[in-house]
């Protein structure tokens, strides 16, 4: 059980034993704040003093964990935890809610839903792929995120999923390794709210066909001494977006495709999802 709520919260072990303890002694400070508070209501524990009693400890219970989680440490993540709690009682939320596109492994796209796992202000709430085999699938899945399979002839053809988009309320769209171009329609649904991040610092090395090792092996064969990452927003042409952010590496004498791509998902993992924090939140 404590394995499973670990994982669940996205926490190491002495975190884990910090907010557990929270919880205890939030919970026992509850119980003694309330039967302090009744004791100058009632002499007995009759029938009205239960009553009373359980919406008062229901009124308290966050009150007091969120007291006691301030000397632990811990109140961002009671904090974010209780704002959950309330979303689900009310159904209303005010979260930004991102669909993160992707074809692959879905490395990138891991690495962000870690990052937003208790968001207060964004959460992950789709996943969308072209290949029913891809890795980031299987990612979704451990994360208990929604996904969604795209076709083809309906993306580019059709409402290009708009629809279905909306239907999940997505505000912002993350491309995370997606290897189609964006058609116009989903563009013009989302403008300035699709970001993509290129492995090579744009203008150079993009368009048509730069894409994984091809950038690298371009980058590698033109003798260049810096990579590196380039986030931008996605307009009607491939890689030509405002750009919002990069980030530079060296290029080494001995770098193959690999030991570059290497440098770059460092890279790609670090800034990524920081980057669309500052975009949704400032």
């Amino acid at each position: 059980m404590f394995e499973r709520l670990k994982k669940k919260w996205n926490v190491g072990w002495w975190q884990f034993v910090l907010i557990f303890t929270t919880f205890a002694l939030g919970g026992s400070l509850c119980a003694r704040v309330g039967n302090w508070l009744l004791s100058f209501l009632l002499t007995e524990k009759s029938v009205l003093y239960w009553i009373i009693y359980v919406p008062l400890i229901t009124v308290l219970w966050p009150l007091c964990v969120l007291l006691i989680s301030i000397p632990l440490g811990q109140y961002r993540f009671f904090s974010n935890y209780l704002k959950r709690i309330w979303e689900k009682i009310t159904g209303k939320t005010n979260a930004k809610r991102i669909a993160i596109f992707a074809s692959g492994k879905g490395s990138n796209a891991e690495a962000i839903i870690h990052h937003f796992k208790n968001h207060p202000f964004i959460r992950i709430a789709l996943i969308i792929s072209n290949k029913p085999d891809a890795g980031v699938l299987h990612i979704a899945a451990a994360n208990h995120i929604p996904t969604l399979i795209i076709e083809k002839d309906d993306f580019f053809k059709g409402n290009a999923y708009v629809e279905d988009l909306k239907n999940e309320q997505i505000d912002f769209i993350v491309l995370a390794g997606f290897l189609w171009k964006v058609p116009t329609a989903l563009i013009k649904a989302y403008p300035q709210q699709i970001i993509n991040i290129h492995p090579a610092l744009l203008p150079k090395y993009g368009g048509k066909g730069m894409y994984g090792h091809f950038v690298h092996d371009a980058v590698i064969n033109n003798k260049e001494k810096e990579s590196g990452i380039s986030i931008h927003y996605v307009d009607e042409v491939y890689d030509h977006g405002e750009i919002i952010f990069q980030a530079t590496c060296e290029v080494k004498e001995n770098d193959t495709v690999d030991t570059l791509a290497d440098r770059i998902h460092k890279l790609e993992h670090e800034h990524y999802a920081k980057v669309i924090e500052k975009t949704l939140v400032s």
